[in-house]
């Protein structure tokens, strides 16, 4: 079983979708989070994070550091609630530039 859900062309399907390319580290940490957080209370299942690949980025060689932190922070122990995986998207949905975040189910708190 694929950890995305996809639509009947097998074509990953996106709950939601947030550019931080251009952003500093510190310009994204925050924001980042909250979009995480605000998808998962609303039900979406996958959100694809677009960080670009920075300069000298092209080549695979050198991302930038945007690209870079991105994983670390979806890695956190702290999103471990929020965050069920992660990957390089698709190049249809900005390869190398871009990750899909696979989201927990919100809990419902009583």
């Amino acid at each position: 079983r694929t950890p995305y859900p996809r639509d009947p062309r097998n074509v990953i399907v996106i709950d939601g979708r947030l550019d931080l390319h251009g952003s500093t580290i510190a310009e994204a940490h925050r924001p980042g989070v909250g979009f995480l957080t605000h998808a998962q209370q609303e039900g979406a299942r996958v959100i694809l994070l677009v960080t670009g690949k920075g300069k000298g980025g092209a080549d695979g060689h050198e991302w930038g550091p945007l690209r870079r932190e991105a994983p670390m922070w979806l890695a956190d122990p702290k999103l471990r609630h929020i965050v069920a995986a992660y990957g390089e998207a698709s190049p249809a949905h900005g390869g190398a530039g871009a990750l899909y975040v696979r989201l927990r189910g919100r809990v419902e708190r009583s």
